[in-house]
């Protein structure tokens, strides 16, 4: 034995392992993957989720409403396209808490505060593509529509905003989740969602909430981005039908004037 004192130590190493009590979990091990924080905690993170979704959903949908006009007027007075352009990427560059700050004497702590901030935040990707999707329509096809009667309203609806759409959804998709990403910072005054067990889980070093709220964060960011890429592709198939007609043409090759009659020229005697 004294050879191989390696086996004398092998007993003393189990005996100096802690034993697992039976009443321990996860919970009370703190964790940072733990199923059981999920069905207990099953309220509070459904309740923060829905929260985190409608402040998301009000915040862009509002967003939306007040970047199409602002886009519209920095169209028709280039002159102003400049300054709305830059009044939206200058209210980008204020921080968070600052926002808040400045708008908490209007509306004090409340959803409303928070909602409004991200509007502001929003206005800055919803504008500058909404423009840019409205520059880009072709003049052909609004002189068309022009000379067959259409009028300024149907004419926006029906031809413009179409054609503009591609260009304002990837406006859309990206501040939507850029906004579910800073809906978090409205935990500072209890309005932010998963935010909020995030917050909740640093201070009180929860391991298995901070992980959960940040997992389902992200989660719902890419979802909603999903979402949106759907809707988008189901409200352009003119789009799809002209990458499907662009591959065709690639698979087919240029064609061959001179092989179009399908014969031989003879040789030259």
């Amino acid at each position: 034995m004294a050879e191989y004192p390696e086996l004398l130590e092998f007993p003393r190493f189990w005996q100096s392992r802690p034993l697992r009590q039976p009443g321990r979990s996860c919970l009370t091990e703190n964790s940072w993957i733990c199923g059981k924080y999920l069905r207990v905690y099953r309220q509070e993170l459904t309740g923060s989720l829905v929260q985190h979704l409608w402040i998301t959903a009000t915040a862009v949908a509002i967003g939306l409403v007040v970047a199409l006009p602002l886009a519209l007027l920095a169209r028709r007075v280039r002159s102003l396209a400049g300054p709305v352009l830059a009044v939206t990427t200058v209210l980008y560059t204020i921080p968070s808490l600052a926002m808040f700050s400045l708008l908490l004497p209007f509306w004090g702590i409340s959803a409303a505060l928070v909602v409004t901030g991200l509007v502001l935040y929003s206005l800055t990707i919803l504008v500058r593509n909404t423009l840019a999707g409205l520059r880009a329509v072709p003049a052909e096809a609004v002189e068309s529509a022009k000379a067959l009667g259409y009028g300024p309203g149907r004419l926006l609806c029906t031809v413009e905003l179409p054609l503009a759409l591609p260009a304002v959804m990837a406006g859309l998709r990206l501040a939507t989740v850029s906004t579910v990403a800073l809906t978090t910072v409205g935990a500072i005054i209890g309005y932010g969602g998963l935010g909020n067990l995030l917050l909740d889980g640093i201070n009180r070093d929860f391991k298995a909430q901070v992980l959960a709220a940040t997992v389902l964060c992200v989660l719902l960011a890419l979802a909603a981005d999903a979402a949106l890429a759907v809707v988008q592709w189901l409200l352009t198939p003119w789009v799809r039908r002209g990458r499907v007609a662009v591959r065709v043409r690639r698979r087919r090759g240029p064609r061959n004037p001179a092989s179009g009659s399908g014969k031989r020229q003879a040789a030259p005697s």
